[in-house]
């Protein structure tokens, strides 16, 4: 059924007209009678959905999205039209303009905001053009909390809801005339923050393997030498480094997953083997004993049997009563070997031997200052 009369010169019909396509629409029984008629009703009505979209335009949404989401409105309108209700214009208006309120509410805004702080921040935005335009200035907080009937935190905070509207671009200048963007002045994940934990356990860990073990350990992860670097330092094959580096990362694994790490073994690994040369020489008056290889608690007592014997040699002649003791072999020392250069200092000192220590690396030189040897060492 058309209706000619009630339209406009534009070919929209007015809103009897369309009221009228609307109870013809409703009284049709029959599943294609009231299909046709219902495709009658909503091309009719479809300029008024239109005109109800157009205005909210201007608002920062496509008008082409906003006729889509009247056109939504108007389809709901006819599908739950009830004539003893009222009329169909009236209905389908109040249901279109819902739709585009919604539209505006939950799609429109750069961040998910209450509903109710969404409400409060449209009404404080209309108070505040309304006040600005009474006053002739730009309205408190207190002024708009009175005009609202509303808390003043409420006020502030839907000041503060109305920046998500439009929240503002990763990619826009950082500050007039850079390069730098809003998104490169945000941090990142930390990745090193999950490394933490292992950081820390590794630490207390360290603590309890051999001086050398950690040393080697040392040396190849934080200061980036290689087994062969490693081997020429601390004066031992290039193969011996690869087993004693693979063991102490092994025990490593296993006491970093073991809520009971078990002791440190020495010498479990075949082919370490813990040996020092002792070179006595007492020709010209001052016996001196050449020691080298890596003085640990597996090496401490032949040193500590090595340098008694030879201050009992030099406790023997008459003058000069001295003992010269060399450890330019010796790349490693621990608490182990220090103790035993302390049995052998208080046996010197109690024959009334003078010895001195000399030709040390860096690395015995400083372990054996913060033993506090520096007195009996030699200068160098």
């Amino acid at each position: 059924m058309t209706l000619h009369s009630g339209v406009s010169a534009s070919g929209e019909l007015d809103l009897p007209a369309l009221d009228a396509v609307a109870m013809s629409y409703a009284q049709r029984s029959g599943d294609d009678a009231r299909r046709a008629a219902r495709e009658e009703l909503v091309r009719s009505a479809m300029p008024f959905a239109g005109r109800l979209a157009r205005r909210y335009r201007g608002r920062g949404e496509p008008m082409d999205d906003l006729e889509q989401v009247a056109r939504l409105g108007l389809l709901k309108a006819v599908d739950r039209f009830d004539p003893q209700r009222g009329a169909f214009t009236g209905f389908a208006a109040a249901t279109i303009i819902g739709e585009l309120r919604r539209h505006f509410r939950d799609r429109t805004w750069g961040v998910h905001v209450p509903r109710r702080m969404q409400e409060l921040s449209i009404e404080v935005n209309r108070a505040s053009t309304e006040l600005t335009a009474k006053l002739r200035r730009s309205p408190t907080v207190p002024e708009l909390a009175e005009r609202l009937r509303v808390d003043e935190e409420d006020v502030l905070a839907a000041l503060e809801t109305a920046a998500a509207y439009t929240p503002l671009s990763l990619n826009m200048p950082a500050r007039a005339e850079s390069e730098a963007e809003l998104g490169d002045l945000i941090g990142g994940s930390d990745v090193g923050l999950e490394a933490v934990d292992d950081r820390l356990t590794v630490a207390s860990l360290l603590c309890r393997l051999p001086e050398r073990e950690r040393r080697i350990l040392a040396l190849r992860f934080y200061g980036n030498k290689t087994q062969t670097e490693i081997a020429t330092e601390l004066g031992i094959s290039q193969m011996h480094v690869s087993r004693l580096l693979s063991r102490a990362l092994a025990w490593l694994r296993e006491a970093m997953l073991s809520d009971a790490p078990r002791q440190w073994q020495a010498g479990a690994a075949p082919g370490d083997h813990h040996e020092i040369t002792v070179h006595r020489d007492d020709n010209g008056g001052t016996v001196r004993l050449e020691i080298s290889g890596e003085v640990d608690r597996d090496t401490a007592d032949p040193l500590r049997t090595a340098l008694i014997e030879a201050v009992d040699l030099a406790a023997g002649r008459n003058a000069p009563r001295d003992l010269a003791v060399s450890l330019a072999g010796v790349p490693i020392i621990d608490a182990a070997g220090v103790s035993a250069l302390l049995a052998g200092y208080e046996a010197a000192r109690a024959a009334g031997v003078r010895l001195r220590i000399g030709d040390t690396q860096l690395y015995v030189r400083r372990t054996l200052r913060v033993a506090g040897l520096s007195p009996i060492m030699a200068a160098g």
